[in-house]
């Protein structure tokens, strides 16, 4: 006999349908699947054969094919091991009629234990958006840890289940199960701002502050350069808390990327809070880029929508810096392989920190350098041209001094302060960039820059004569102007005056010093 099971798998961030084909025929006892499994779906053999005996049905010993449609996809992960159970039980005759009557208008996915229990799966909210959209298909069945994060999608009626067994109640109607509800603009209200790191906490670095709050308000790129303990991480981190709240949109492709990972806190189906990511130095390209034999998404894409901290710069591998170039640039990364390519999102805002040097003293004020001018210039020369071009605000970080850790200096500015003032100037970008295909200062192309960055006739000199000095590439001109505009911007101003372009000038001036 023949039966065919609804259900869905992802490729990239896209869900997409998927059916499940499943023939018991005459001959010899086997188990076949085919349609472009991987490892972990083979596998699946041993779980749905020991998965349906422990749950008191019958193991047909015939010949069983598995067709897993379309074949031209690659399937993996062990979501699949449910329906195909679901098949053979369907095709032995060992389902209800009622059952099979359900079967053409329901999705089924997850994974099964040896003992017929279900466990969640990741990429559930990719799935449930994606089979919202199938008209004739009217009920989700799922492990019970992910019909929440379904049920976010909507339309779907999701049923949750604990056990093989219990599926096929629930189909038969021989158990009755109350839908998964979520209000999912109710959750994302009540779920922001939990908790925060706070601004405040930051004693001193007025100039660093400053640098991020433009940062925040126009999504400019971040270079934090100074001696260990001057705070640079710790300001890093504060960084996602002045930033403008995310939308429903930006959250939902958030919770997509984090699901499809594996990355999904327990109990929390939908994420609210901007992500902060901060990967080791020893990083491979694979894991900052994404890749894989089947791709996955990489630290700039579970980024998207936040901040990717890349502390002790230099030591980052040459060709993991050299990466992140295109994906500044386009917001996207697309990964190649044989079987296909993928594409994830990768809009994030870049913060770097490094020491001045090996050592990680020179130029301070109390702690004399060691390093010879030749492992100087060699520990920073480790960051290429083009890529410090990309970022617009580059800072010296300073020590800090005793007064201010002590607590006697001007009580310091809280981050709820500052992100009032940063989501102002956002929203002076959203309405000059009505219609544009973006809505920040730093997403601006140099069509963009020569239209919203005039510049009057002091503001002309005062750029040509930093361009000269400063040997600047065509790219930091334009960096300069889009930096000078979000500062005009923070100050309610129409239009670029001379005063915004010094400022804007100042953090370029380690490209002279490197």
């Amino acid at each position: 006999m023949l039966a065919k099971i609804n259900s869905c798998a992802v490729n990239g961030l896209m869900g997409y349908r998927l059916t499940v084909e499943v023939d018991v025929g005459q001959g010899l006892s086997a188990f076949e699947i085919v349609g472009l499994p991987d490892a972990s779906v083979r596998e699946s053999k041993e779980r749905v054969r020991a998965a349906i005996k422990n749950s008191g049905f019958d193991f047909p010993l015939r010949r069983i094919t598995v067709n897993l449609a379309p074949a031209d996809i690659r399937k993996e992960g062990p979501s699949l091991d449910l329906p195909i159970a679901l098949g053979i039980l369907a095709a032995t005759g060992q389902l209800a009629e009622t059952g099979l009557a359900k079967l053409s208008a329901t999705v089924i996915c997850g994974e099964l234990s040896l003992d017929g229990q279900l466990r969640p799966v990741g990429g559930i909210l990719s799935m449930a958006d994606q089979m919202a959209g199938e008209p004739e298909l009217l009920t989700f069945i799922l492990p019970v840890e992910n019909a929440e994060e379904a049920a976010i999608a909507g339309r779907l009626e999701v049923l949750a289940a604990l056990s093989l067994l219990q599926v096929t109640q629930i189909l038969d109607g021989s158990l009755r199960v109350e839908a998964a509800c979520v209000d999912a603009a109710d959750l994302f209200a009540r779920s922001r701002r939990c908790q925060r790191l706070d601004m405040a906490d930051v004693k001193g670095q007025q100039a660093a502050k400053r640098a991020l709050t433009i940062a925040a308000a126009g999504a400019h790129n971040l270079l934090l350069i100074g001696p260990p303990g001057s705070g640079k991480t710790m300001l890093a981190r504060r960084l996602p808390g002045i930033l403008p709240d995310l939308t429903f949109a930006e959250s939902l492709e958030i919770t997509k990327l984090f699901s499809i990972s594996g990355l999904l806190p327990a109990g929390q189906p939908l994420l609210t809070e901007r992500p902060f990511r901060s990967p080791h130095h020893t990083a491979s390209a694979a894991s900052i880029i994404g890749g894989g034999a089947t791709p996955r998404p990489g630290e700039i894409s579970l980024a998207s929508h936040g901040v990717l901290f890349l502390d002790e710069l230099p030591e980052f591998q040459r060709d993991v810096l050299e990466a992140l170039r295109q994906p500044l640039e386009d917001h996207t990364v697309t990964i190649v392989r044989a079987a296909g390519r993928v594409e994830f999102p990768a809009r994030f805002q870049l913060v770097g920190a490094s020491n001045p040097c090996p050592c990680g003293y020179y130029g301070d004020s109390l702690k004399p350098c060691a390093c010879t001018p030749y492992a100087r210039q060699h520990y920073l020369r480790k960051l290429s041209g083009p890529l410090l071009d990309r970022f617009d605000l580059q800072i010296e970080v300073p020590r800090v001094a005793y007064s201010d850790i002590s607590g006697k200096g001007a009580a310091a500015e809280s981050s709820a302060a500052i992100r009032a003032r940063v989501q102002a100037a956002r929203e002076l970008q959203l309405s000059r960039f009505t219609g544009e295909p973006f809505y920040t200062n730093a997403e601006m192309g140099h069509r963009e820059v020569e239209q919203y960055c005039p510049i009057d006739g002091s503001g002309e000199a005062l750029l040509r004569e930093a361009f000269r000095t400063l040997k600047m590439s065509g790219r930091a001109h334009d960096r300069v102007l889009k930096v000078a505009r979000t500062i005009a911007d923070l100050d309610a101003s129409p239009g670029i005056n001379a005063a915004h372009l010094a400022e804007a000038l100042q953090y370029r001036n380690l490209d002279r010093e490197i």
